[in-house]
C-alpha cells in the first residue's frame, strides 16, 4: 500500500460510527437498550471483542452507558450540557494547540463569539451574575494575587458574563472560547499586561452589564480585544528579537 493510499477504518470504528449515526438520527433514543454484544457481532459479522471496542468508543463520547446485572447492557445516554461543556473545552484546547492557530485568529474568534452573547447577557443578567463579576474584579485588584490565580479570575469573570445570557447552547459553544482560547491567550500575554488596565476594562464591562447597556458592553469587549491584540503583538515581537 502506498503512503498516499488512505487506510480503511477498522471494523470497530465502522460499527461505532453506525451506532452513533443511529443515535444522532433518533433511531435510537435516550434510554433505549442497544442489542447485546452477541447480537451486534452477528449483525456485523465480527467478533465480540470487536463489538466491545466499538462500545468503548461510544462510551468515551458519553453516547452510551453500561449497566451490569440481569437487566443490564448498553443504553443510550442522556448527554447533559455540563458534560458536553467539559468535552468542548478539552476538544477546543487540543484543536488550538495541535493546529498552531495564530494568536490573532484565536483572539478574533473568542471576542466575536463573546460579543454575540453580550446583548442577551445585558438583558438577562441577574444580581448574582453581577456579584460574581464584582467579586472577580476585587480579586484581580489584590496585588498579592499570583499570575495563575489572576488568569483563572479573568476566565471566571468572562464565564459569568456568558452565563448571564442564560442560553445553554451559547454557553456550550462559548466554553471553547472562554475556557480554552482565553487561557491560552493569557499564557502568552500575562507577563506583559498591566493588571490595573485589565481591572479597569473589566470594571467597564461589568458596569455596562449592570446598566443593561448592550452598546457599552460591546465597546468594552472591543477595548479588551484591542488591548489583548496589542499585548500579543508586543510579546511576539519581543520573542522574535530574542530569537525564541
Amino acid at each position: 500500500m502506498s503512503p498516499a493510499t488512505s487506510r480503511k477504518p477498522d471494523r470497530s470504528t465502522e460499527i461505532a460510527a453506525a451506532l452513533r449515526d443511529a443515535i444522532v438520527a433518533g433511531r435510537l433514543t435516550v434510554g433505549d437498550r442497544l442489542p447485546s454484544e452477541a447480537e451486534l457481532a452477528g449483525r456485523y459479522g465480527v467478533s465480540r471483542p470487536t463489538v466491545r471496542e466499538a462500545l468503548k468508543r461510544l462510551a468515551a463520547q458519553s453516547l452510551i452507558r453500561t449497566q451490569r446485572g440481569a437487566t443490564g447492557g448498553a443504553f443510550v445516554n442522556h448527554i447533559s450540557y455540563e458534560a458536553a461543556h467539559e468535552q468542548q473545552i478539552t476538544t477546543s484546547t487540543l484543536l488550538l494547540s495541535m493546529n498552531a492557530i495564530s494568536f490573532d485568529v484565536a483572539c478574533e474568534a473568542r471576542f466575536a463569539m463573546e460579543r454575540a452573547c453580550a446583548p442577551l447577557a445585558c438583558a438577562r443578567r441577574t444580581d448574582a451574575h453581577l456579584a460574581r463579576m464584582r467579586a472577580e474584579i476585587a480579586r484581580q485588584s489584590d496585588p498579592a494575587l499570583g499570575d495563575e490565580d489572576f488568569c483563572a479570575s479573568d476566565v471566571a469573570l468572562h464565564r459569568a458574563l456568558v452565563d448571564a445570557a442564560a442560553n445553554p447552547v451559547l454557553s456550550y459553544q462559548l466554553a471553547g472560547a472562554v475556557e480554552a482560547m482565553q487561557p491560552l491567550m493569557n499564557m502568552i500575554t500575562f507577563t506583559a499586561r498591566d493588571r490595573a488596565r485589565i481591572v479597569a476594562l473589566h470594571g467597564a464591562l461589568t458596569d455596562a452589564a449592570e446598566a443593561r447597556d448592550a452598546a457599552a458592553c460591546d465597546r468594552a469587549l472591543c477595548d479588551l480585544e484591542s488591548y489583548t491584540r496589542e499585548l500579543g503583538s508586543a510579546v511576539m515581537a519581543s520573542r522574535s528579537r530574542s530569537g525564541r
